[in-house]
Formats: C-alpha cells, structure tokens, sequence
C-alpha cells in the first residue's frame, strides 16, 4: 500500500467527457495526481491547464494495443506506476441489431472492452509491486436490460465489462487491488442530452422512479468511495446507479 506520505497516482480514460472530467476533478481534490488519457491532445491540454493540482494530459487511441502500450511506456517516465485506474472511456451506439454494421460493432468493441483489458494489463505490474490498487470500471444498465435505447454494441460491451470486472477482481484480491463496476443510467451527459430526441427523453423521465437524471458529480462520488482505503474489503462488485431503473 502507498504510504500515507506518498501522494497516489490516478489515471482516468475519458477524461476529456463530462464524466470523466468531473472525476478527474474530484480525485484531484483528493490530493492525487492525475492522468487525463482522451482522444484529442489540444483538448486535453486546455482542460489540464485550466485544473488545480498535478495532471498529465495524453492522447492515444484506447481500441489500439501499439497507441495504448506507447502511451504507457510516456506514462511511466512521466509519473511512474499508477495507484487508481478509472476504466471510464465509451462509445455509445443507439443502433440494434440489424442496422449494426460490423464496422460499428468492431469500433464499440474496441474502445469499450479492449481498452479496458489493455490498459489493465499495463498498470497491474506497478499496483502488485505495492500490494495496492483501485480499478474502476464504467458498465451501464444496457448491460442488464439489454438496453432501453442502447444499441445492441453498446449494450453488449458493458455485458463484457462486468464480466471482465468479476474475473479481474478474483484473481487480484489476494494482491491487495479491488476491481469494481459502476453501471450508472442516464447521467446527465451529451450522451443523454444529444443522442436522444426530446420524446426519447421525456420517456425515460417517466421511468426513471426518482423522477430525474443522474448528475454527473453523483458518478464520481461512487468512484471516490470505491477509491477510499475503507472500500478495501469491497471486490467484484457492480454498483447501479440507475434512480430505481432496475434491481437486482
């Protein structure tokens, strides 16, 4: 475990979204570093700019293992071994089966699932070398519905990212590194305010038992607690933040 002296070490994927952002925010509120890993450099950098505390901005494409091992490799000169791994990144598709090309299917795949293991596979040498760590990885309720309005990419890949949740967790737990999903619902993003028509959303109001949208700071409150030393005892676990969506 990073000693209480030794500020801990956060990279977030996705961080140049509203989620992400918001949880790039509050982590470093926390006092840690943080990693911004995006797509687009020049947006990363105007955001770490604008931010207190340590950040590191890097841009690289997460569905492509040679970009994500040569950001790693800049990563690791940059801040050396990483505490706190939020598996934030997404690609959301509305589209269901039939109107599902395989070129669409491949991409979700890529950023949503593949991202997620490579970066995993990256970071967990430097965790095991301290006997802790925190992984975080953003399901979705699409992966328990089937998905209300998500296509059937999106939704399958937040299905391989819970599974992927439980194997990683079984097997690091006795290495002191908790795995943990959160598989939140309509938050208040882009992706709810953009990619769905007013009626869309005037629907999923209606179902939505709390009478609301999930604001992005609710999010990265789950993610701060899945963070804290007294989380530690808390592995393999789906947290759902859904407004009473869905129970289980």
């Amino acid at each position: 475990m990073p000693s209480s002296t030794e500020k801990k070490t956060a990279m977030v994927t996705g961080a140049a979204g509203t989620l992400g952002l918001v949880v790039t925010k509050a982590l470093l509120a926390q006092g840690m570093r943080v990693v911004m890993a995006d797509v687009n450099q020049e947006r990363l950098d105007e955001l770490s700019a604008s931010l207190p505390g340590e950040t590191f901005p890097f841009a690289f494409n997460l569905g492509d293992p040679v970009q994500v091992k040569t950001a790693w490799e800049k990563i690791q000169k940059a801040v050396g071994t990483v505490d706190v791994l939020v598996n934030n990144a997404g690609i959301l598709t509305n589209n269901k089966l039939e109107t599902t090309s395989a070129e669409e299917w491949q991409r979700v795949i890529d950023v949503n699932v593949n991202g997620v293991f490579y970066l995993s596979q990256l970071v967990v040498p430097g965790m095991k070398s301290k006997k802790w760590g925190r992984i975080i990885n953003t399901s979705s309720l699409a992966a328990k519905t089937g998905g209300i309005t998500a296509g059937t990419a999106y939704s399958t890949s937040k299905g391989a990212v819970i599974s992927f949740t439980f194997s990683l967790a079984a097997e690091l737990a006795c290495h002191g590194i908790t795995v943990n999903g959160i598989a939140p619902a309509y938050v208040r993003t882009p992706m709810v305010t953009e990619q769905l028509s007013e009626a869309q959303r005037a629907e999923v109001m209606a179902k939505i038992p709390v009478g609301r949208f999930c604001e992005p700071e609710e999010f990265a409150h789950v993610v701060l607690f899945l963070v804290d030393d007294k989380a530690g005892f808390i592995t393999g676990e789906i947290i759902d933040q859904n407004g009473g969506l869905h129970f289980d």
